[in-house]
């Protein structure tokens, strides 16, 4: 049985594709269409669905869109839809915004025409796919039977427990916002979710970060792990300012109160203007109070369940600050993180949701230990391209030794191997590599990829050693967590080590990257150091590379010295 899992409704866009039980392919789609996060998240593009995304998982299955048995939409329109709307399939769309009136069933003026295009996605992916990939969806049906609506926090919590290592487990997503819910507390097992507790628009603790992103001047709903950065080099000045704004209640339920931001954190950042103390202490103070938040929700969550286990996503678990907040305090004995914790999960949590309800699986058969589940070039498919583009190449005998000889002179190289991951870090298959034993190679990256000089740059570091160079470090795949640097080690790593002393680390074993972890291990030898740099193939604006034409056009097009792409090597 095949089950497509899809997110379009606010952004992340993204497919994935499970046959019974079992994942099979998943991608955002703006790998594909070069549009960051694969659109905005504005009413008027709730339309736009991930075909590009829905086309490859189809590939990588040899399957026609008429063979998948169940589609699985990320969102449920019908909890906004008023019955008496419902009944007579009519509503409402405003030719233009109200500025005085709104009534008070929807949440926004623009409700109608959003739940309009979702309610219509059927419809969409019937005809709406573009021209060129008519090939595996033209001529496609579906039945009333066939088609999934599923409750956003609901996939959400589906990606973070059934893919996750534990059989039981208590359950958080907190992100901007779902259809109502904004955060959600539910238990875990086997194959079944159970709500306790939710919290509702309009309080929520994803939305009050992103006002506070755009405060800062940063793209809300985009830029919110740079405001996440920016908190390091600030002081708790305006917690109590915070503080006023979340009111943490029984129940796991809290309260927002926002409306006085401006009066209590002043002025609001343009865009381009310097970065003062002001903004630091305000990106502090904003985490800060996060995370007190967070770990009082986590408290209430396990006091509700007694469960040994947290399974966490939603948009703010990709906060690994926090995420190392949660692990440290100990109130829970493990923690796991879902990867793509944005909105891409939800993908991934729609189709195993839908997938074991309807083979009525009552126990977990698939778990997420990596994620590598893009599209792979191989080196006849990169050989081609770069030949036909004229492209001059080296074939590499030795793929490992020879990229870590360059990255030991200090070379800045595009690393293009295996599947693309899924999900927003490079995690070695899509990296910008290079050497974290200078300590001017932060900057240079930050140049490289023309980002702010605040920015920190991560590191992948061998499994096995990893706690020999980072306090307390393990099993970290997926570079969700941040580990504070050994005192030892500092002066051999600065690159990596950031303004806290903390480093948000990936570590690699063999089994999931053999490439990869070669490169790791020759590094090591070579210079004693098994820790490389490892950030996203990508520039300021766009997404990480998918295919052999855009890890060239971005190679040509950015200042780092080689790209190492399959068996070879392209130098400037």
């Amino acid at each position: 049985m095949y089950t497509l899992g899809i997110n379009a409704a606010f952004h992340d866009s993204a497919a994935c594709l499970v046959k019974d039980g079992q994942l099979i392919a998943a991608a955002e789609d703006e790998r594909f269409t070069h549009i960051k996060h694969g659109k905005r998240p504005i009413p008027f593009s709730a339309y736009e669905l991930p075909y590009h995304a829905i086309d490859y998982c189809l590939k990588t299955a040899n399957i026609h869109i008429s063979d998948v048995d169940h589609i699985s939409y990320s969102f449920d329109p019908f909890i906004l839809l008023p019955e008496e709307d419902a009944a007579k399939s009519l509503i409402d769309i405003p030719l233009r915004q109200p500025s005085q009136f709104m009534p008070e069933k929807w949440i926004s003026p623009w409700d109608p025409l959003f739940l309009s295009a979702i309610i219509n996605a059927p419809g969409q992916l019937t005809d709406g796919y573009p021209h060129h990939l008519q090939q595996r969806f033209r001529g496609a049906q579906f039945s009333n039977d066939q088609w999934h609506f599923v409750e956003h926090h609901l996939c959400h919590a589906a990606s973070a427990f059934l893919p996750s290592p534990y059989h039981e487990a208590a359950v958080l997503t907190i992100d901007g916002r779902g259809e109502k819910a904004t955060t959600t507390f539910s238990m875990g097992k086997g194959n079944d979710l159970q709500r306790i507790s939710q919290v509702d628009m309009p309080h929520s603790l994803g939305l009050l970060y992103e006002k506070v992103t755009t405060h800062l001047g940063f793209l809300h709903s985009s830029d919110e792990y740079k405001v996440m950065a920016l908190a390091s080099y600030g002081k708790p000045v305006f917690v109590n300012a915070f503080r006023s704004m979340i009111n943490i209640l029984d129940k796991g339920q809290y309260a927002i109160d926002d409306e006085r931001m401006v009066e209590l954190l002043g002025p609001a950042r343009k865009k381009g203007d310097e970065f003062t103390a002001h903004h630091f202490n305000i990106a502090h103070s904003l985490q800060a109070v996060l995370q007190e938040s967070v770990l009082q929700l986590a408290d209430w969550l396990y006091k509700e369940t007694q469960a040994d286990n947290l399974c966490f996503a939603g948009g703010v678990a990709l906060n690994c600050v926090l995420n190392a907040k949660i692990r440290d305090a100990g109130i829970f004995k493990n923690i796991w993180v879902q990867p793509a914790s944005g909105d891409a999960g939800t993908a991934l949590g729609a189709a195993l949701w839908t997938d074991a309800k309807e083979r009525g699986s009552q126990e977990k058969t698939f778990r997420m230990d990596h994620a590598y589940w893009g599209p792979e070039y191989g080196d006849d498919e990169i050989k081609a391209f770069l030949d036909w583009t004229k492209t001059p190449y080296t074939k590499l005998e030795n793929v490992a030794e020879e990229t870590a000889a360059l990255l030991a002179q200090d070379k800045i190289i595009g690393w293009y191997q295996g599947r693309m991951e899924f999900g927003p870090r490079a995690l070695g298959s899509r990296s910008i590599l290079a050497s974290p034993i200078s300590a001017s190679m932060q900057s240079r990256l930050n140049e490289v990829k023309d980002r702010e000089d605040f920015r920190p740059v991560a590191p992948v570091v061998l499994e096995d050693l990893a706690a020999e160079w980072f306090d307390n470090a393990h099993f970290s795949p997926f570079m969700l967590f941040v580990y504070n640097v050994k005192e030892d080690k500092k002066d051999k790593i600065p690159a990596v080590t950031h303004v806290d002393g903390t480093a948000r680390i990936q570590t690699i074993n063999r089994n999931q990257h053999p490439r990869y972890y070669d490169l790791l291990q020759a590094f090591y030898q070579k210079t004693g150091v098994p820790v490389l740099i490892n950030t996203s193939f990508n520039t300021l604006g766009k997404p990480i590379v998918c295919t052999p034409r855009d890890a060239v056009e971005c190679f040509w097009s950015s200042p780092f010295d080689a790209l190492v792409i399959g068996s070879f090597l392209v130098q400037k």
